[in-house]
């Protein structure tokens, strides 16, 4: 049975996390996927994560499946790092993990919903907009997703 533990307790070493994103030819895109797991994993209970694309770049869904696999997970747990629901969630997504999951028998799978109307979003939004007025207004740094882009300028 799979410990349930707080982030301040006992890692989690039987569920495998993999976050999912679409997948970019843009390498920065796919970079910022590695970046939001390597944040998460350093917070979470859970130690087996692993980044995915869902196509056009690696590694894949399967490749990652694998790897949660081998790392130990008996159950694994896939985030679509999307929005929104749509025909990647509900069709596309779930079609790739049962393919992955196909190769392991015995290894619980789970596709969670998108971020979605999720409380703390709004908290997001908040954030990301006061952040990027107070850019334009020369008052902050550049963000995290416009760094080096020229981003967050008023016209």
């Amino acid at each position: 049975m799979t410990t349930q533990a707080s982030p301040d307790s006992v890692k989690d070493t039987q569920t495998g996390v993999i976050i999912v994103d679409h997948g970019s030819r843009r390498a920065e895109s796919n970079d910022m996927l590695l970046e939001v797991v390597r944040r998460y994993a350093a917070q979470s209970h859970y130690s087996i994560i692993e980044p995915a694309h869902m196509e056009l770049a690696e590694p894949s869904i399967a490749t990652a499946f694998d790897r949660c696999v081998e790392r130990g997970a008996t159950r694994v747990v896939v985030m679509p790092y999307f929005l929104l629901p749509g025909k990647h969630w509900d069709q596309d997504i779930p079609h790739l993990v049962a393919q992955a999951a196909a190769k392991h028998p015995g290894v619980q799978h789970l596709v969670t919903a998108p971020f979605g109307l999720h409380p703390l979003m709004s908290q997001v939004i908040e954030a990301r907009i006061d952040h990027c007025l107070r850019h334009a207004a020369g008052q902050a740094p550049e963000c995290d997703v416009c760094e080096g882009m020229g981003g967050c300028t008023l016209r």
